[in-house]
């Protein structure tokens, strides 16, 4: 790949992730309308979560009034940090029954009250010849346009599947995006995006797909990392450019949780190094020399995807690993440096220039700047990590590193 490619490569990445994560939007609303073949007072009592129907979607399990001032308390069957549904005390305003009511968060089990602090939710529902039009309004303030973009999507399904329940009487849950063959259709169209910046030919489409395997693979260890803390949902999102992301059934619980999710993306990949650099040298001593070369660059591209996640930039593994196992600010600077420094030094052994090393340190830092502080708070604090296990995650941590990088130096010796 030539510097000028990369560079774009590099700035599209970051220019994609500002957008995403950071550029401020202030106030925005998500508003949907749409005209449903079914009576008013019966749609009112599904969407009217004190209503008769309110569970039509299986995410009600529960509402009860308060006081007769409009406050009221909702259990939904999303999992809090414990396990246990999350209850939500609400405040509904301008109700009018059967037509209209808006909606705000005042206390929620899961996440700070600093989250809904600008949060405003309406629902108004008028008739129209034998049907009713329903309108549902989302207005909370944003940065960056991710969340923004999910809330259209989650609102205009919800209307598509309420408009399927007035009609059958039947609600079925998740849909076409995050079924599996959607996923493998995102992580081949990733693929081809890649295809270009590597040129366009086979040696290019292989390399595409490699990284893309190296992605996936990153982030089954993610996946493995949730069951293992017990969460009883994982799922694996791809993002065509970004890459993936693995997402857990339920908020974290404790600090060390945290840390063992973030470190196995890396760790999962760490214990195939092993196996994929015996694999390509059986094969190189059988004659198969391209597969062997493939192999090789497996190995090289698995070790420099994960060793990059291990630098300590705010939202990647290490940067997550070193915030939950460094006791203190001046703990933390100290680790980051000697993971950044380890890094660089490891880059500089493989071969790749000064100047490359430098912009390298210029975008993590940049990465870090853009992601800092966009993690949503929780309600309560995490649980605290012991110090046995600081020594175990920084030990593993270490060893992950070590492993990744052998593979980078060993396939840089041998492919060069």
């Amino acid at each position: 790949m030539s510097p000028i490619v990369m560079a774009i490569l590099v700035v599209s990445n970051l220019g994609l992730i500002f957008l995403l994560m950071t550029v401020p939007l202030g106030l925005r609303t998500v508003r949907f309308s749409r005209l449903v073949a079914a009576d008013r007072h019966r749609l009112w009592q599904a969407l009217w979560p004190l209503g008769d129907d309110a569970g039509w979607s299986g995410e009600i399990i529960s509402a009860e009034a308060l006081d007769g001032q409009g406050t009221a308390r909702i259990r939904l069957s999303w999992e809090g940090r414990d396990g246990q549904p999350i209850e939500r005390k609400v405040m509904f305003e301008d109700v009018a029954e059967g037509s209209r009511f808006s909606m705000r968060v005042l206390d929620d089990a899961s996440l700070d009250a600093s989250f809904w602090a600008d949060y405003r939710e309406t629902t108004e529902l008028v008739s129209e010849g034998s049907g009713t039009r329903i309108v549902l309004s989302q207005t909370d303030r944003y940065r960056g346009v991710a969340f923004l973009v999910f809330r259209y999507f989650a609102t205009r399904r919800e209307l598509g599947k309420l408009q399927k329940w007035a009609r059958t009487g039947q609600y079925r849950k998740g849909g076409w995006f995050e079924h599996p063959l959607s996923q493998v259709g995102f992580a081949i169209l990733s693929a081809f995006i890649l295809w270009p910046f590597f040129g366009l030919n086979l040696g290019g489409l292989a390399l595409a797909a490699i990284l893309t395997s190296v992605v996936a693979l990153h982030e089954l260890g993610h996946m493995a990392a949730f069951r293992l803390m017990g969460h009883r949902k994982a799922r694996m999102i791809f993002i065509p450019l970004l890459g993936g992301i693995a997402i857990g059934g339920r908020p974290y619980d404790s600090r060390f949780e945290v840390a063992f999710v973030a470190l196995m993306g890396a760790g999962f990949s760490a214990f195939l190094v092993p196996v994929l650099i015996a694999a390509s040298g059986f094969a190189r001593g059988e004659g198969h020399y391209l597969a062997a070369a493939l192999l090789a660059t497996l190995v090289g591209c698995s070790a420099l995807f994960n060793i990059a996640n291990l630098v300590p930039v705010w939202k990647f593994d290490g940067g997550q690993v070193l915030r939950q196992i460094c006791p203190g600010p001046l703990a933390l600077a100290s680790a980051s440096f000697f993971l950044l420094s380890a890094l660089l030094a490891l880059g500089w052994r493989a071969g790749f220039s000064s100047g490359f090393l430098l912009a390298a340190g210029a975008v993590f830092s940049a990465l870090s700047l853009l992601t800092m502080g966009s993690a949503v708070k929780p309600r309560l604090e995490l649980k605290p990590i012991r110090t046995v296990d600081r020594f175990a995650m920084a030990a593993a941590l270490l060893a992950v590193f070590a492993i990744h990088g052998y593979a980078v130096l060993w396939a840089s010796a041998l492919l060069a």
